[in-house]
C-alpha cells in the first residue's frame, strides 16, 4: 500500500524516496481519456438549496478541475465533496466508477482513504492522553518494552510524540512490501513491525522529519496495550460513532471489499504498465497507518469536527496543530495532521492519503470551508500531483 500527505510528500506503506514514478504513458493516459471523457458527469448538489447558494465554491472551476483529471491525467475518476463557510455541500463527479462497464461514478462514493486513517489514530493517542492514560513524552518501552529494538533502534529513546510526528527515525516496514503481495496477504501487526525491525534506522530520534508509517504502526499498538481493546473498535467507538461518520469504517480481517457504492480502483505497477483492477485488496498491511474506508463528505464531517474542537480537549488539539517543517511548498507535520498554505491566503489543515487503487487529498480551514477530492488510481506524473492540488485550492479559494 501507499498513501501521501496532502501535500506531496510521500507517504504510506510504501514511500519513494522522495521520488515519483515514471510518467504514465501519453498513450495510456489519452486512453484512459477518450473512455472517460463522455462519461464527465455535470456537478451534483446535495441539496437543493445548493445549486444555486455556493457561490464560494465555485462549483465550475472545481468540476473543470475534476474534468481536466480525466481528460488529462488518465484519472479513471475524480471526486469531490465541498462545503463552505455556512455548512452547504456540494458534490462533484467526473469520469467512470468501472472502466469495463462505463458505469457512472458513485455520487459520494466510498474510497479506501490510506494515510488520512493515521489523523484517526494521533486523535485516539490524544484522547488517551487528555485522560492521564499516555504521556507525549514518554518512551515507547513504557508501554512496549522491550518490543522496537534493531540497528540504531531502540524503543528507550523514542517517544510517543516522535512517533506521531514522524520524527522517530524509524525505517518504514511499506518499502519493502511488494504490490502484489499487499493486495493478497494479510499481515498482523507485530509482522509488520518485524519487517521495519529487519532495516538499520533512518536518523537518531528527533533529528530530523521523515515519513514512516512505522510510527503509526506502534502508535495502534500503544493504544491496544493501554485500553485493552483492538484498535478498530476504539476508533469506531471515540470518533466514528461519537460524530456520526454514517459511511465510514475500519475493514475486518480479511474482509477485502468496499461494503457501500464505490468506483472501482486502478493501479499501474510498474507505472508504465496498464492499469489494473486494485479495488479488492487486503487493506491489512495499513492498519493503524491506512486501513480505513470513507467517503469526501465524511472526511470534511471528521476534519471540521476535529478543528473545531469537538474530539478532543483544547489542550490535546494544540498539541495537535504544533508542527514541523516536512518537505518543500510549505508543507508542515504536526500530531497526524498537516498543514499547507494556500494560494489565497491562510492554511489548511488535513492529511491525504494512497493506496493502490485511490488518492484522497483535502482539508479544512479555520473558518469552516472544507473539500476532499478523492481519484481513483494513484497519480505516477508531477503534472497529475499538482492537478490533484489544483482542485483542492480551487475549491479552498474560489
Amino acid at each position: 500500500m501507499r498513501a501521501r500527505t496532502q501535500q506531496g510528500s510521500r507517504s504510506s506503506t510504501r514511500q519513494e524516496s522522495g521520488r515519483r514514478r515514471r510518467t504514465v504513458s501519453a498513450a495510456a493516459a489519452m486512453a484512459i481519456g477518450v473512455m472517460t471523457l463522455a462519461a464527465l458527469a455535470p456537478p451534483a448538489s446535495s441539496a437543493p438549496a445548493a445549486s444555486a447558494a455556493v457561490a464560494t465554491a465555485r462549483p465550475d472551476a472545481v468540476q473543470q478541475a475534476l474534468n481536466t483529471l480525466v481528460r488529462d491525467d488518465g484519472m479513471p475518476a475524480a471526486l469531490a465533496s465541498v462545503k463552505d463557510r455556512n455548512g452547504r455541500t456540494r458534490t462533484y463527479t467526473a469520469g467512470v466508477g468501472d472502466l469495463a462497464t462505463g458505469s457512472k461514478v458513485p455520487r459520494d462514493g466510498q474510497v479506501r482513504i490510506g494515510s488520512n486513517t493515521k489523523a484517526f489514530t494521533a486523535v485516539v493517542v490524544l484522547q488517551l492522553v487528555g485522560e492521564g492514560k499516555i504521556d507525549l513524552a514518554a518512551d515507547v518501552d513504557t508501554y512496549l518494552p522491550g518490543l522496537v529494538r534493531g540497528k540504531g533502534i531502540d524503543g528507550r529513546r523514542i517517544t510517543v510524540r516522535q512517533l506521531l510526528q514522524h520524527t522517530s527515525g524509524l525505517p518504514d516496514y511499506g518499502m519493502h512490501i511488494d504490490d502484489d503481495e499487499l493486495r493478497r496477504r494479510y499481515f498482523e501487526p507485530r509482522e509488520l513491525l518485524d519487517i521495519a525491525l529487519r532495516y538499520k534506522a533512518d536518523a537518531a530520534p528527533g533529528e530530523t522529519w521523515g515519513y514512516s508509517n512505522t510510527n503509526y504502526l506502534l502508535a495502534g499498538l500503544i493504544v491496544q496495550k493501554v485500553t485493552g481493546r483492538p484498535l478498530a473498535e476504539e476508533i469506531d467507538g471515540r470518533i466514528i460513532k461519537r460524530i456520526g461518520l454514517r459511511h465510514t469504517y475500519f475493514p475486518a480481517a480479511g474482509d477485502k471489499t468496499i461494503r457501500e457504492p464505490h468506483p472501482r480502483g486502478y493501479h499501474r505497477s510498474p507505472a508504465d504498465g496498464p492499469l489494473r483492477d486494485f479495488t479488492e485488496i487486503d487493506p491489512s498491511a495499513g492498519w493503524a497507518a491506512g486501513q480505513l474506508i470513507s467517503t469526501n463528505s465524511d472526511l470534511n464531517r471528521f476534519f471540521t469536527a476535529l478543528l473545531a474542537g469537538r474530539l478532543l480537549p483544547a489542550a490535546q488539539l494544540a498539541e495537535m496543530r504544533t508542527t514541523v517543517p516536512a518537505g518543500a511548498s510549505g508543507l508542515r507535520y504536526g500530531l497526524g495532521l498537516t498543514s499547507r498554505p494556500l494560494p489565497c491566503g491562510g492554511v489548511y489543515w488535513g492529511h491525504g492519503g494512497d493506496i493502490p487503487g485511490y488518492e484522497t487529498r483535502g482539508g479544512v480551514t479555520d473558518d469552516g470551508r472544507a473539500v476532499n477530492v478523492a481519484v481513483t488510481s494513484i497519480p505516477t506524473d508531477e503534472a497529475a500531483v499538482q492537478h490533484v492540488k489544483d482542485a483542492v485550492d480551487r475549491a479552498l479559494c474560489g
